[in-house]
């Protein structure tokens, strides 16, 4: 794999989090520790618990990921 490969999940947001961090639930019932993308930020892209995202996550840390997408 190379350094740019990335894993896309979709991913439920079950609680936010001070400093723009947010608990999500991925398909298979795992819970990990997700933020939001500079794209979102700079477009005020508000994000609440129980939203539906779409995720990035490095092959290399599965506990953490980054949201870039809002349904």
């Amino acid at each position: 794999m190379a350094k740019e490969d990335k894993i896309t999940l979709d991913a439920e947001v079950t609680e936010a989090l001070p400093d723009a961090r947010f608990k999500v639930r991925l398909q298979n019932n795992q819970v990990i520790l997700a933020y939001v993308s500079g794209k979102m930020r700079k477009f005020f892209i508000k994000i609440l618990p129980g939203d539906r995202v779409t995720l990035e996550m490095s092959p290399y840390d599965m506990t953490k990921g980054r949201i870039i997408y809002r349904f």
